[in-house]
């Protein structure tokens, strides 16, 4: 298997891991930065849940399908946008969690909660539920995104970037498990949030290739189980 081949293997697992989890659904899209103007995305037209290799198409940051057998998403702009702004991110998933955004509905912020909730924290939220389907739109999320490695969307979803799409997938499961968490501890009471100085003994201890890799294989066996 040549190395674009293993990227778009990989991609369709990662997107159907996450239809798995309840973190996608019938919408919501993955890619892997290719080069400088090029990128691997699934085709927006394609079943989540059955996703492969074969329903990932190469584009450029116009939208220009070079290689594939489908149309991007049209939030294709969040992705090029973000590409554009952060040189560091290679691989991005965007995508509608229910309790991250239930917050965002609420006006609730994200606290952190959890030991590997920190690693997101703290998260923006960008002030409008429109889709990211324009290169306003994404520079506006770009701005809302900064430096950081997560942002929300009000009640509409979620984006991560990372170094590779384990990063991107895993940050994106710590921060709906916290958000999750935080909800129900707000059922019984007021949730303990992390201080400053917890919040980087965490990210010390948990910012780790190896642990992304961990909590990656966690979720390819349960989806392989049918768990």
């Amino acid at each position: 298997m040549d190395d674009i081949s293993a990227q778009k293997a990989q991609l369709a697992e990662c997107l159907r891991m996450l239809e798995k989890s309840g973190i996608i659904d019938y919408n919501g899209h993955a890619s892997i930065r290719l080069s400088e103007d090029r990128m691997l995305i699934n085709i927006g037209a394609c079943q989540r849940s059955r996703l492969t290799a074969d329903d990932i198409c190469t584009i450029d940051f116009e939208g220009n399908v070079i290689e594939g057998a489908g149309k991007p998403p049209l939030e294709f702009h969040l992705h090029a946008g973000l590409y554009k702004a952060r040189s560091d991110a290679q691989a991005i998933v965007h995508a509608h969690p229910q309790w991250s955004t239930f917050l965002t509905m609420a006006g609730t912020p994200y606290l952190p909660v959890f030991a590997q909730g920190t690693l997101v924290h703290p998260v923006e939220v960008l002030d409008t539920p429109n889709s990211i389907n324009t290169p306003e739109m994404a520079a506006r999320l770009a701005e809302t995104l900064g430096d950081r490695p997560a942002a929300l969307m009000k009640s509409h979803g979620a984006v991560t970037v990372g170094a590779d799409i384990v990063e991107a997938f895993v940050l994106i499961n710590y921060l709906e498990e916290n958000a999750h968490r935080q909800y129900m501890a707000m059922q019984i009471g007021t949730p303990y949030a992390f201080s400053d100085e917890e919040m980087e003994l965490c990210r010390n201890k948990l910012w780790s290739r190896s642990l992304f890799r961990k909590a990656w294989d966690h979720f390819a066996a349960k989806l392989e189980d049918g768990a």
